[in-house]
């Protein structure tokens, strides 16, 4: 009787799968020779064109080895799926695109050069039992960025971060030279950095003519070089931190990009860097690590600073569901059917969506590495019960403990060069921050705590920038004269 139960089981379930939803998807050889191994993603979207450009939902994904091309990968209901099933989204008109990963490189994997997709098809989804079939003959080409006479690609080839990967790995970044760079052929320039947040790629500075919102004086009044650093990477945003996901970035940006920046161009060693929310917290971790490579920093806005605030988790102490980013609370748009109020439970949209997102990038910043290669993750997805092990690991980028820990050899080289702002409605970050400056103050740290109105994106008005450039003018001045001492 058991026999016969497994037996029926197995044909019911194959008849389901039979009748249920299905995309069957191929890849062509003029995309890729093959074999391939990995992720295949499937996007939908009722608004998007190329949905695959928009890590939004419904997506799904299906992991596969050795498929050649023409062999078919098949969707149906047991794929990964947000925020549900194929079977269950809302009937009408999609985009659909499909992609296969082959994981080179590249945050947005849609987006990631190497990987195969299908022009952007236009179907209309009735009956529950309907096939549809996609043919994904392009390729991702790799980016191309366009300089000009102000704006140069600068893109290092990094040997700690190649060891690391076990391929040729690379820092890139705009730098975008003033005026006087031409006009003045001998003198030479301090570097002022810049640090995007999550998804601030530098690719949007190509083709670029001028000198970029007056680059010559981003300082008010002294002639600079800006650098617009390229955050992004394969698992999200680097934020510059020496990780066992990401590798050394942060030695490799000390040790082999900065020098090459100054052989290629006339810099004069004085260096400031600001940055905004991931790239805030890039700063605060430059700072914290490379304190004597820079004259000052602003890190706005940094994501949290001190993991008794993470978000609205106490990492500590907590026993309630970590509140990690959900995407689906900052998607605005009115016409969401009210199916997606009632999500899948059974997956997240990381699972799906398994890299280059923001809760797989903390988890690639601040985690251990899996045996799959991938980030060990911090919660449980569906329990939300937090990993104590990957916890411990995690405690090393706790940067008010970095601080207190390392304040000894720290302070001679970071006193008075740290600047943290951020908004009072900045309900994500500003805790946190309060909770460090709190901690500093006990130290006897000089690091100055600035707060001003606003959330996380509505904080950088006019002043709130000035007040940023301020700050950094006068550490390069007071860098000037340490040096002609």
């Amino acid at each position: 009787m058991k026999y016969l139960t497994i037996v029926l089981s197995l044909f019911i379930a194959s008849q389901s799968s039979t009748l249920a939803q299905q995309f069957s998807v191929i890849y062509k050889p003029s995309a890729f020779q093959g074999p391939f191994t990995g992720n295949v993603i499937l996007y939908l979207s009722q608004k998007n064109e190329t949905p695959k450009d928009h890590n939004r939902w419904p997506c799904y994904s299906v992991y596969v080895r050795n498929m050649m091309p023409d062999q078919p990968v098949v969707f149906t209901d047991a794929a990964l799926s947000y925020p549900n099933l194929l079977s269950r989204i809302p009937r009408g008109d999609y985009f659909v695109q499909a992609v296969w990963d082959r994981d080179l490189g590249g945050r947005v994997i849609g987006q990631s050069a190497g990987n195969m997709y299908n022009p952007s098809q236009k179907i209309t989804m009735g009956d529950t039992t309907e096939r549809f079939s996609l043919v994904c003959d392009s390729k991702v080409p790799t980016p191309v960025f366009a300089d000009s006479k102000f704006v140069k690609e600068i893109k290092v080839r990094s040997k700690l971060l190649s060891r690391f990967h076990h391929r040729p790995e690379y820092l890139a970044g705009a730098v975008i030279l003033p005026v006087q760079y031409y006009t003045e052929p001998q003198r030479r320039f301090p570097v002022y950095f810049m640090v995007g947040g999550f998804g601030g790629a530098y690719y949007h500075y190509s083709k670029t003519e001028s000198t970029d919102t007056a680059a010559s004086i981003p300082l008010d009044t002294i002639a600079c070089i800006k650098v617009y650093l390229d955050g992004d990477c394969r698992l999200g945003h680097s934020t510059y931190a020496n990780s066992d996901n990401n590798g050394p970035v942060g030695d490799a940006f000390a040790k082999e990009f900065i020098p090459e920046l100054d052989r290629r161009f006339r810099t004069n060693g004085g260096r400031v860097i600001r940055g905004h929310s991931s790239g805030g917290w890039t700063v605060a971790y430059l700072m914290t690590h490379y304190p004597s490579l820079f004259a000052g920093g602003n890190a706005s806005a940094p994501d949290p600073v001190d993991f008794r605030r993470f978000n609205e988790t106490n990492l500590y102490t907590d026993h309630k569901r970590v509140e990690f980013v959900d995407w689906a609370k900052f998607d605005k748009r009115k016409d969401l059917p009210s199916v997606y109020d009632r999500p899948n439970i059974a997956h997240s949209i990381e699972q799906v969506i398994y890299r280059g997102e923001q809760n797989v990038s903390f988890d690639a910043v601040f985690g251990p590495k899996g045996k799959d290669g991938l980030p060990i993750p911090l919660y449980d997805p569906q329990t939300g019960k937090i990993d104590r092990q990957v916890l411990a690991h995690w405690k090393q980028y706790d940067l008010t403990q970095y601080i207190i820990k390392h304040w000894g050899n720290l302070k001679t080289d970071l006193n008075g060069k740290l600047r943290i702002s951020v908004g009072t409605e900045d309900n994500a970050q500003c805790p946190a921050i309060r909770i460090m400056e709190t901690e500093m103050k006990k130290l006897g740290a000089n690091i100055e705590f600035a707060y001003y109105p606003g959330t996380h994106f509505t904080v950088a008005t006019p002043a709130y920038g000035k007040a940023q450039n301020d700050f950094l003018l006068k550490k390069y001045q007071e860098w000037l004269v340490r040096i002609k001492r």
